[in-house]
């Protein structure tokens, strides 16, 4: 992992333009290298962005609870020495995170009460959340688990013998769903092999994937994962996630575009947060790029009440108000679902 943190980079032009260039080179590395050389470390994040060095005691407090992780990708997306823009907001750590509030929980979806067996959450009916792996390519700081025990739930391929097990003995189950962490941070070695075990399984008609990788690092949609999905008997769809049209750069949208091609169906969902995107022109915007790439605005959602995430908070009645002039602005097609997840429910619930 590169490491540009050293003190007396902060003012050096010289040291400034390295980091710049090595940044720059690494974009254009395999998905591999670029998941192995993300930004972890805070002074290397100020230096890039050129931030204040006033950040890095509030980031470096915040990151011992929660890491920091940043592709580079998505780190060319923020504009530089802007500390409101909001691709930056989203992965910034703060140590206002480390306040504990009384409506915001460890598990907001109580989804440890949905853990049958390692690696599987099983809330709904005719669908299985499947854990491949619990790394993520980014950090988003509102992440509804960040607290999850991934350690009890990323079991071994042998172990995975009885994670499949319990989809075989479920007739009721038609679909599974990817999630995690990010699955698309396992290898497609990883994902073939798993994806053709849930295809040998006769009542299951549909895979999904939930990630964040095609927006924050779009290399990771290449001609081997196009290779091993599209063979699939399953229906295959992703489920992207981005909050802001800043986020779908021209190179996203040729990812997008490639999983179109090879016969993806594309949702989003996006998270409503305060200060980022709890704005009817930044929601609108959003749409109308998702629709330009062949994206179907799925959900926006209210923030899960996460311990950590809640300066990101907004007013229930604000996000209606905002979800109303959604629909008097925008064709009802680009028009997403305000949801909320709540615990215990037999699906999201739609906010009127």
């Amino acid at each position: 992992m590169i490491k540009f943190g050293t003190a007396e980079s902060i003012d050096n032009p010289i040291m400034t333009s390295i980091i710049a260039t090595s940044i720059d080179n690494e974009s254009q590395s395999s998905w591999q290298q670029q998941l192995a050389n993300l930004i972890t470390d805070s002074q290397q994040l100020i230096d890039y962005l050129q931030l204040p060095q006033s950040y890095r005691a509030s980031i470096d407090a915040a990151i011992e609870a929660f890491p920091l992780r940043v592709p580079m990708a998505f780190l060319q997306r923020i504009n530089k020495g802007d500390p409101h823009d909001p691709l930056l907001k989203q992965v910034l750590p703060l140590d206002t995170e480390l306040n504990s509030h009384p409506h915001y929980s460890l598990d907001p979806l109580q989804e440890l009460n949905a853990n049958p067996v390692p690696g599987i959450i099983h809330k709904y009916h005719g669908r299985v959340l499947l854990m491949p792996t619990r790394a993520c390519a980014i950090h988003c700081r509102y992440c509804f688990r960040r607290h999850f025990p991934y350690d009890d739930n990323t079991p071994s391929r042998q172990e995975w013998q009885k994670s499949l097990n319990y989809l075989r003995e479920d007739p009721t189950i038609e679909e599974v769903i990817l999630s995690g962490g990010d699955p698309l941070a396992a290898s497609d070695r990883q994902l073939e092999w798993l994806c053709q075990q849930i295809s040998d399984i006769p009542h299951i008609k549909r895979l999904r994937i939930h990630s964040r990788l095609p927006i924050v690092l779009p290399d990771r949609i290449d001609e081997n994962f196009l290779r091993w999905s599209s063979a699939s008997r399953l229906q295959m769809i992703m489920v992207v996630h981005s909050n802001h049209a800043q986020e779908i750069d021209q190179h996203v949208g040729l990812a997008l575009n490639k999983m179109q091609q090879n016969g993806f169906i594309i949702f989003n969902q996006t998270v409503l947060l305060r200060d980022i995107n709890n704005n009817l022109n930044i929601l609108s915007a959003l749409s109308k790029r998702l629709i330009e790439t062949g994206v179907i605005p799925y959900y926006l959602h209210l923030l899960d009440k996460v311990q950590g995430a809640e300066h990101f908070d907004i007013n229930r009645d604000e996000a209606i108000e905002l979800h109303r002039q959604l629909r008097d602005t925008l064709p009802g097609y680009m028009v997403p679902r305000l949801v909320q997840e709540l615990a215990g429910e037999g699906s999201k619930t739609l906010i009127r």
